[in-house]
């Protein structure tokens, strides 16, 4: 097959083939959702409350959970209650979705960029211990495709400079790390119910930290400044001190995602069986190296397969031969003219045009990888 440029293929829709993600819309969502139409709340009310009190508990998550209408407005709030202020320097990583690090701008705060594992396109905890200083305010980190950072090597640095971790946790919901569910290992962490999300509110987030002090000043940010709670004692009782915003969950959103708690073990549970019959079909292909370093400390969410190949636009274009959609989904941030980053990251450089992401999601079958992984032991 001819070498082709390098471009991404337009995307494929179900009729066509193997999609490369699929929404999951929950059983019972429908019926939850007509019920909240329903009723007199479908803003804020108290399906959001339902929702993160069954969150806290299924995710035996440690300190308060704040829902809100987006990951990335979960994340700008976790920024915030960490303290970040403009011109602090924040440790991120360099592989990752924008939204991620787009926050930090809004702050005003300095985004520095760490280089990725190529095991695990997770950041580098070498260039971490490089790039660390007396400067550094916070460290982010995110579980690309569902697999845990390595969060002892990175707790014992923050612990060293006397700074928190901003867990990312939107590919990550299920993960846990040294039998520890995400959540209740660093200060503050954010999930994603954005559509194509194990857990999806139709778009939506979540942050959650350990001190439980911070729980009256997320809901306050998460709604304009305003205390809820005192709303109605009329507004020169209730003052706004504090910059807030629009950030807050629905109860509609909130009904797609109760529905969800009811069957994300089932879910989760699918998820996990096809990424091992990708693991158990593609482990001894010499051409295909899987993007995971099999750390025990690690369960594995099982959002992303990625794999890294020569010839990746190749790859992409057999597999589309075959009405199989792949895709490089996520992107280094360094190469964002919003970020005015001029640095080198030879890691990066050397998957760069390697990795890609293969099918994972409930409307597949097992046969379904199977079939995949045939196509690409016959080579591209």
């Amino acid at each position: 097959m001819a070498r082709a440029p390098k471009n991404d293929l337009p995307m494929m829709s179900t009729e066509e083939g193997i999609v490369l993600f699929h929404p999951h819309i929950p059983k019972k969502a429908k019926e939850y959702v007509c019920d909240t139409l329903d009723s007199r709340w479908i803003g804020q009310g108290p399906k959001v409350d339902l929702f993160e009190a069954r969150f806290r508990a299924q995710f035996h998550q440690p300190g308060p959970c704040i829902s809100t209408g987006s990951g990335t407005d979960a994340l700008h709030l976790a920024y915030l209650l960490a303290g970040i202020k403009a011109g602090d320097e924040v440790l991120v990583p360099l592989f990752t979705c924008t939204a991620t690090n787009i926050p930090l701008l809004y702050i005003g705060a300095k985004p520095k960029f760490v280089d990725v594992d190529p095991r695990t396109l997770n950041l580098s905890v070498e260039d971490l211990k490089r790039k660390i200083s007396d400067r550094s305010r916070a460290i982010v980190c995110v579980h690309y495709g569902g697999l845990p950072c390595d969060m002892a090597e990175i707790r014992s640095l923050a612990d060293q400079y006397g700074i928190p971790i901003i867990e990312d946790a939107a590919h990550a919901l299920g993960a846990t790390y040294a039998g520890k569910p995400l959540g209740a290992i660093s200060e503050f962490t954010m999930y994603s119910f954005q559509a194509i999300k194990h857990l999806t509110t139709g778009d939506g987030g979540l942050v959650t930290f350990l001190d439980e002090s911070l729980a009256p000043l997320a809901r306050r940010l998460r709604w304009f400044g305003i205390d809820r709670t005192d709303k109605q004692k009329g507004i020169w009782e209730n003052d706004i001190t504090e910059v807030g915003y629009k950030y807050q969950m629905t109860d509609i959103g909130a009904a797609i995602g109760l529905a969800g708690l009811e069957e994300f073990d089932e879910t989760l549970a699918y998820r996990r069986a096809l990424y091992r019959r990708y693991v158990e079909n593609l482990n001894h292909v010499s051409d295909v190296r899987i993007v995971d370093d099999f750390d025990p400390r690690k369960e594995h969410a099982a959002w992303l397969f990625t794999i890294l190949v020569e010839a990746r636009m190749d790859c992409q274009l057999k597999l589309r031969s075959r009405r199989i959609e792949s895709a490089q989904t996520h992107f280094r941030n360094d190469r964002y003219t919003v970020f005015g980053c001029n640095e080198t990251f030879p890691a990066m450089d050397s998957i760069d045009d390697r990795y890609l992401v293969l099918p994972l999601h409930t409307r597949m079958s097992l046969e379904q990888v199977d079939g995949i992984c045939e196509v690409l032991r016959e080579g591209w």
